[in-house]
């Protein structure tokens, strides 16, 4: 067969030569694929460590850490291989249906304990056991005094599993009501026992860099992952569970990236003072080449990387830094800085890396993520911004390279208010953008309106609340509430301390 020349082959398959990739099967050329996403034994380390799957380095000083030997990130846990997967299968797609408090999985009906010992009965002949958060909360519908004392759940649905009614008479009388939910309660419960089913997760194995010529479709979640050169994921309950996970640096992602869906044209959401602040930001994340080479003559000087500031970090501190690495893909030649601040942000994760002690060199403890990759690197702090913010650890700051992020910070809800009080003015007053989430359109605009109510007219806001194109296409249970379903970053929105204009006066 004559050589083909380059003109005539396609620049994915260069792309991929360059990387020495060889036209192997899909296990073969993914020796980690068998084993790395397996729900049968998640979140423990595997007895040995291959070279393919290096230990993730920490340093808690900020001092450099030996390289791995691969640079490719691994979640926090790994699986069991493919013979001992097989053997520990317990559930079927065709068997994921099971009612919580007789689950095959323990962890579910540890659940189901839980939420038969905490949530109560909706049925309205109760009376109110809190006061309602918003006009379509079912608390709404009871009574503030008299009518039946408030009860526990202990009756499961038998179309959807999950416990949410007192008893079979209260549950038949509301069927109307539990109707509307009954469907997105099945798909929960079987997306739950999904999790624990067993089988391989293909749809966690993550796409790798962006050529820099290839752009992204940022229109939907089909779009993106097809541009960014995902594996085909064909089934929506795959597609649920991988967006659970990805929603959180995509969120990010869509909103600073120069391709965004969200623009400042009528519908776009993007405000004025939005195009201002992100354009600053889309400037260094979208640098011209510079000619840098590997030699003397092609050494030139490196940005800053971009700091993320995720305050009030829960569940996003400890996603797979292969995740989180996502972010860094979609802006090829740009680096990030990712910092969690929170009490929780290290929460059930001490089995992973126990705590370092305050010392004069790290006053405040923080434990940094630094070898991962090239591009990225995670510090987190266990305390609450505004005591950061007050012994200027991040001074000074720059709209350029700067912005903070608050997923479901809740800022409006009467049991977390307080606790941004403080933070809030120190936000405002670094004038660089804050970009925030919501379960739902009520949840985003409790938030807005204390925001507004707080500060008046000291805010600027930069992208209007709505829908959020690139949530989680997954829905959560509440477990005190089991009427009460949410997808996680269902809404976004964004706003800054406002900006002065100095006019000249004559």
């Amino acid at each position: 067969m004559p050589h083909m020349p380059a003109g005539y082959t396609c620049r994915q398959c260069l792309a991929a030569l360059r990387r020495n990739v060889r036209p192997l099967s899909h296990e073969t050329a993914r020796p980690w694929a068998s084993s790395r996403w397996s729900s049968s034994k998640a979140f423990k380390p595997p007895p040995s460590q291959s070279p393919a799957q290096p230990r993730r380095n920490i340093s808690f000083t900020g001092a450099q850490t030996p390289a791995s030997s691969s640079g490719s990130p691994i979640p926090s846990g790994s699986a069991a291989p493919a013979s001992e997967e097989r053997a520990a299968l317990v559930l079927r797609e065709g068997n994921l249906f099971h009612p919580f408090s007789s689950s095959p999985s323990p962890d579910i009906r540890r659940r189901a304990a839980y939420i038969k010992q905490h949530a109560y009965c909706p049925h309205p002949d109760h009376r109110q056991t809190r006061n309602p958060t918003q006009p379509d909360d079912p608390e709404a519908r009871k009574p503030m005094s008299g009518g039946v004392a408030p009860a526990h759940v202990r009756y499961e649905c038998p179309d959807c599993g999950i416990p949410v009614y007192c008893c079979e008479e209260h549950w038949a009388d509301d069927f109307e009501n539990h109707l509307e939910l009954c469907d997105v309660l099945r798909q929960i419960n079987e997306d739950d026992h999904d999790l624990r089913s067993g089988r391989r997760f293909n749809e966690f194995e993550m796409a790798g860099a962006q050529m820099d010529d290839a752009q992204i479709n940022m229109t939907n979640w089909d779009t993106l992952l097809y541009t960014r050169e995902f594996d085909a994921v064909n089934d929506n309950r795959a597609m649920r569970q991988l967006t659970k996970l990805l929603t959180y640096p995509t969120t990010i992602g869509t909103i600073l990236h120069e391709t965004s869906p969200y623009h400042i044209r009528k519908g776009g959401r993007l405000t004025v003072e939005g195009l201002k602040s992100f354009s600053a930001l889309r400037y260094s994340l979208h640098p011209p080449k510079s000619g840098a080479g590997m030699t003397i003559k092609g050494l030139r000087p490196n940005p800053p990387p971009v700091r993320l500031f995720i305050l009030g970090a829960r569940a996003e501190s400890s996603l797979p830094r292969s995740v989180w690495l996502q972010l860094a893909h979609m802006f090829p030649r740009a680096t990030f800085h990712l910092i969690f601040i929170g009490p929780e942000s290290m929460t059930n994760r001490d089995s992973e890396f126990p705590l370092p002690e305050r010392t004069p060199s790290n006053p405040f403890g923080r434990v940094m993520e630094d070898r991962f990759s090239s591009f990225m690197k995670i510090s987190t702090y266990v305390d609450y911004y505004h005591t950061l913010h007050e012994a200027s650890v991040f001074q000074p700051f720059d709209p350029y390279f700067d912005s903070f992020v608050l997923f479901h910070p809740g800022l409006g809800h009467p049991a977390s208010s307080h606790e941004w009080e403080r933070t809030l003015p120190q936000l405002l007053e670094t004038k660089v953008p804050i970009i925030a989430t919501g379960y739902t359109e009520w949840d985003m605009q409790r938030d807005l309106d204390w925001v507004q109510q707080k500060m008046g007219g000291e805010v600027d806001i930069l992208l209007e609340p709505g829908e959020n194109r690139f949530r989680s296409l997954r829905w959560d249970l509440n477990d005190l509430d089991p009427v009460d379903v949410s997808a996680g970053n269902w809404g976004v929105w964004s706003f800054r301390g406002k900006r002065y204009e100095a006019a000249m006066k004559d």
